[in-house]
């Protein structure tokens, strides 16, 4: 069977409501990353100088050689930038993504950071690229950032981002660590869970755009007014959505030897001072974001459409078209993944089979439906799905006048049509059933098997909300 990994669906167009504490309408989420001493570097074991997040535009690494600036442009960070940050930032609530092996060269640092209450996550051992690692040999440098921060900070970390990471690094971490949350996505303005070493993991998103990383690329910011106007226009408009009832979280990312220069600082203290004036604005670390979501959005429980094996997904979804079970077969057997396990994933798996069934199928799934107030509800031979929906309009307690009606009606249609009269009835009245019974009788066949075609996937849609809500 085929199943794509990536879920481009997520929350949708109507996200959980995140309920911050005390009616927030917007969680402010701020990230120190603590990599200095823990960046590429020969005396670290590693082959070359690094090269990445730099005043030094273009750097490339040097192999086999030290790099006197390199290394006191990071080297400014932990001695300067650092500490212009705490001071700012002492009072808030934030997280460090702390590199274990930078930490363990900063005990004066971890000391202050842990006065001011901060949350220490883990940012893996070095600061350096795992793509090219092989599953063993990321799994030890994972193990081992886990050990030595407990060992450098007394505890365990309860986060997790790598950052330069793999395809492997989630599910690697999420089997060797128990983490309140994994921070390797970009994917959302919201907590979500995902399946990861063979558990639900929850992931709280990370951000590349809030991000002073942007001083030190090319397609980014040149002065501190635009990292203050674009820090202020996502607050604004996160902070609309949230009174609008949308809460969500804005993530910022800093660096000590980026946002540490006076220049930039001074931006980020501007920006703070303009989230500061808005009511409900929850400032909080990680950690908190991710034990507030596991209460209030625990993982889902039940059997999810992709990961389900073919006989479960059939009869699960064999009945949405009515009587008509080789659709879902044909559903299973197309391109699934976590984006279709909702229910508009699910319709749109099962309409693509119905669409390019042939003519003669679908016409077999028409004839499948039954006449509405028909001789099959009478004798009570409906389907529980077809019983439900005709007694949503009334469809079960006609007058004596209604039910002839109805039956001329139904005998009209069948005999031109040669399909019965269908549509959704939890989407009309029975006056406005009656109403588009007199008005498509009229159609040409061509016409009428095209509608009938339409509103046997709008029930089937209405269908699959009414069993993902329940």
């Amino acid at each position: 069977m085929k199943r794509y990994p990536r879920d481009m669906t997520g929350h949708g167009a109507e996200p959980p409501a995140a309920n911050w504490p005390n009616g927030a309408k917007i969680a402010v989420q701020i990230v120190l990353n603590y990599e200095e001493g823990g960046e590429n570097n020969i005396l670290h074991g590693d082959a070359a100088s690094e090269a990445f997040l730099s005043e030094i535009t273009g750097a490339q690494p040097w192999v086999s050689q030290r790099h006197w600036n390199m290394e006191t442009i990071y080297e400014y960070g932990s001695r300067a930038g650092f500490w212009r940050v705490h001071r700012m930032l002492k009072d808030i609530p934030l997280t460090v993504y702390g590199v274990a092996t930078a930490l363990a060269r900063a005990p004066e640092q971890v000391a202050a950071m842990q006065k001011a209450g901060w949350e220490i996550a883990s940012h893996g051992l070095k600061w350096v690229e795992h793509k090219d690692m092989s599953p063993d040999e990321e799994r030890a440098q994972i193990r081992e950032a886990i050990r030595l921060h407990t060992e450098v900070t007394g505890k365990a970390p309860r986060g997790w981002y790598t950052g330069r990471c793999s395809m492997n690094t989630v599910d690697l971490a999420a089997e060797e660590g128990e983490f309140a949350y994994i921070a390797d996505s970009y994917a959302d303005d919201l907590p979500y869970w995902t399946k990861a070493g063979g558990k639900d993991q929850l992931i709280v998103p990370y951000t590349m755009d809030c991000n002073d990383m942007r001083f030190a690329i090319q397609a980014g910011y040149t002065n501190g007014d635009q990292f203050e106007s674009y820090l202020k226009d996502s607050f604004d408009m996160l902070y609309a959505e949230g009174e609008a009832g949308a809460p969500k979280i804005l993530s910022i990312g800093l660096h000590c030897r980026l946002i540490g220069r006076p220049g930039r600082a001074m931006a980020l203290k501007r920006a703070l001072e303009h989230f500061q004036k808005h009511e409900g604005v929850w400032f909080a670390t990680r950690e908190q974001i991710a034990d507030h979501w596991m209460k209030e959005h625990p993982p889902m429980t039940k059997p999810r459409p992709s990961e389900m094996d073919k006989d479960s997904f059939v009869s699960e979804y064999g009945g949405i078209f009515e009587h008509s079970p080789w659709i879902a077969e044909g559903a299973f057997d197309l391109e699934l993944g976590p984006t279709h396990d909702t229910a508009q994933g699910v319709h749109s798996a099962l309409a693509r089979v119905f669409r390019t069934a042939s003519e003669e199928q679908r016409l077999g799934v028409l004839t499948a439906h039954p006449d509405l107030a028909g001789k099959l509800a009478e004798a009570k031979r409906l389907t529980a799905e077809s019983t439900a929906e005709q007694a949503s309009v009334g469809l079960d307690a006609l007058t004596d006048e209604e039910r002839q009606t109805f039956t001329k009606l139904n005998d009209a249609y069948t005999s031109k049509f040669g399909f019965p009269f269908i549509i959704a009835v939890r989407d009309n009245t029975k006056t406005s059933i009656m109403e588009a019974f007199k008005r498509r009788i009229e159609n040409d066949r061509d016409t009428e098997f095209a509608e009938a075609c339409k509103q046997v996937e709008r029930i089937a849609e209405l269908r699959l909300i009414e069993k993902f809500d329940a």
